[in-house]
């Protein structure tokens, strides 16, 4: 089962999770999918998480390991965080570790900066 679908927008790859639920069942598989996106080249990353109604702790370890694994060689913006997600990103204060925008454009113009 696919997980993500990934476009191109210049040099920049857009990550749409098509999935409802981030959670411990798909966590792992979800940051494998995003880490070959990676090792593929691309280093300017949006991770459009519109379609996410509900994350966990997994999830948000997932994308906090791609985040990582971007290190000082690339990008990340994340954009379209809505109730329970965007409540899980400020419990977590992860709000102030991503770069959070609150369009795909938003996000891509905040790389693109």
């Amino acid at each position: 089962m696919e997980l993500i679908d990934v476009k191109k927008e210049g040099d920049i790859a857009i990550i749409k999770p098509i999935i409802k639920r981030l959670d411990a069942s798909v966590a792992l598989r979800f940051k494998d999918a995003v880490l070959k996106v990676i090792e593929s080249g691309e280093n300017a990353l949006v991770l459009d998480l519109e379609s996410v109604q509900f994350m966990d702790s997994s999830g948000l370890g997932a994308i906090v390991s791609v985040l990582k694994s971007l290190g000082n060689r690339g990008t990340l913006a994340v954009c379209n965080l809505k109730g329970a997600v965007l409540s899980l990103f400020k419990l977590t204060r992860m709000d102030k570790v991503f770069a959070i925008e609150p369009t795909q454009a938003d996000a891509i113009n905040r790389l693109r900066a």
